[in-house]
């Protein structure tokens, strides 16, 4: 899951970019509000985190650049209670919700985990095929009954793959949700992550599933067929 925060204070952006990244997501920061409106407008994410008072444009205009093209993100507002009294305000402007700062960290992913209702979610965020299972919440990964330590970015390409277990995805798509957009794209990084974790899940004698469609993607599946 990719994740865009929008917010010209660099101690908070660190904290909620240190704090989700320690979650398994996929985090980008803009720090004022015309680079965000181009990000929002222009990127792939799952979830925009945007200040109200930002530098540049403020959260509102951002919010009207992004719903132009991003009708469908859910958009987390941040505002102190000085900002906009009425909350009805903030959800005419196309919010999803909002948050009054100060807030504790876990009260933002309670807010985050309501707004992504993350695809094919099952108990306690449970993603399972054949006996590989990924559990969202506490973050590990079985192979049967052994866990499987993945890095960061493993596990969130496995939960790409994993939320679209039994679909093709493209190199593109790949890079757009799991890497930032600093990623460099003629680079290998997704060909040598794609085989780190083939290597990591498959556990010696265990099935592949893992298929690479050489000049389509890679599937996740319990065969290459299905």
């Amino acid at each position: 899951m990719k994740i865009l925060i929008i917010d010209d204070e660099p101690a908070i952006a660190q904290f909620l970019k240190d704090g989700l990244e320690s979650q398994m997501y996929v985090v980008e920061c803009a720090s004022d509000g015309e680079r965000g409106a181009f990000l929002g407008r222009t990127g792939t994410y799952d979830l925009i985190i945007l200040d109200y008072m930002l530098p540049k444009m403020n959260g509102a205009e951002v919010l009207a650049e992004i719903r132009k093209e991003n009708k469908h993100i859910p958009v987390l507002m941040l505002t102190v209670k000085s900002e906009l009294a009425d909350k009805d305000e903030l959800f005419r402007l196309g919010a999803d919700d909002y948050m009054t700062k100060p807030f504790l960290f876990e009260e933002l992913l309670l807010h985050i985990q309501a707004l992504l209702k993350r695809p094919a979610r099952i108990e306690e965020n449970i993603y399972k095929v054949d006996n590989l299972t990924l559990n969202a919440k506490s973050m590990i990964v079985r192979r049967g009954n052994k866990e499987i330590y993945l890095t960061r970015r493993e596990f969130a390409l496995l939960e790409y793959l994993m939320i679209n277990r039994h679909k093709i995805v493209s190199r593109n798509q790949i890079l757009e949700h799991v890497w930032d957009y600093n990623a460099d794209p003629f680079s290998n990084s997704v060909e040598t992550h794609i085989s780190s974790l083939r290597r990591k899940i498959c556990l010696g004698q265990q099935r592949n599933l893992i298929h690479t469609f050489t000049g389509r993607g890679y599937k996740l599946a319990l065969n290459k067929l299905n």
